[in-house]
C-alpha cells in the first residue's frame, strides 16, 4: 500500500488501513503496538505506513463496523470459495464477508465504492482502476 501512495499520494488519493484480528487470531496485539509491529515484526525491516492505520475493529459478523456492513452490501464477493472456516473468528459467516486480511476496497472521489480486490489480486490491477479514476 506504500507504492501506491508513493505513486498517487500527491493527488487526491488516500489510502486508509484497518486492522482486525478476525482472520486467523494474527494481529493480537493491541492498538498501541500496531504501529512497532508493522514496523518491526510484519512486515517489519522498518516498514512505516505512509496512511492513515486506524484502530483494530471488527469487519465481519454481529459487531461488524457499520462502514464495512455499507462497503460488503455495495460490493458483493464474487468468488464462490468461502476458505477456511477454522480460520475465522466471527459469527454468522456470510458469502459477502471478508475472507483475509488485505481485502481492499477503492472508493471513488464522491464516496461510491467502485471495487472490491481480493487479497491476492496483482496489485497493478488496482493502480490502473486509480489511474481511471483519477
Amino acid at each position: 500500500m506504500n507504492a501506491l501512495m508513493e505513486m498517487f499520494g500527491n493527488l487526491n488519493f488516500t489510502v486508509l488501513g484497518f486492522p482486525c484480528n478476525q482472520f486467523g487470531l494474527q494481529s493480537p496485539e493491541v492498538n498501541e503496538e500496531m504501529l512497532n509491529v508493522l514496523k518491526y515484526v510484519r512486515p517489519g525491516g522498518g516498514f512505516v505506513p505512509k496512511f492513515p492505520v486506524f484502530a483494530k475493529i471488527e469487519v465481519n459478523g454481529l459487531n461488524e463496523e457499520p462502514l464495512f456492513t455499507y462497503l460488503k452490501d455495495s460490493l458483493p464477493f464474487v468468488n464462490p470459495l468461502i476458505g477456511d472456516i477454522k480460520k475465522f473468528y466471527w459469527s454468522p459467516i456470510c458469502v459477502n464477508d471478508i475472507r483475509w486480511n488485505f481485502e481492499k476496497f477503492l472508493i471513488n472521489s464522491d464516496g461510491t465504492p467502485f471495487k472490491r480486490y481480493e487479497l491476492h489480486c496483482p496489485i497493478e490491477m488496482v493502480e490502473k482502476d486509480i489511474v481511471d479514476l483519477l
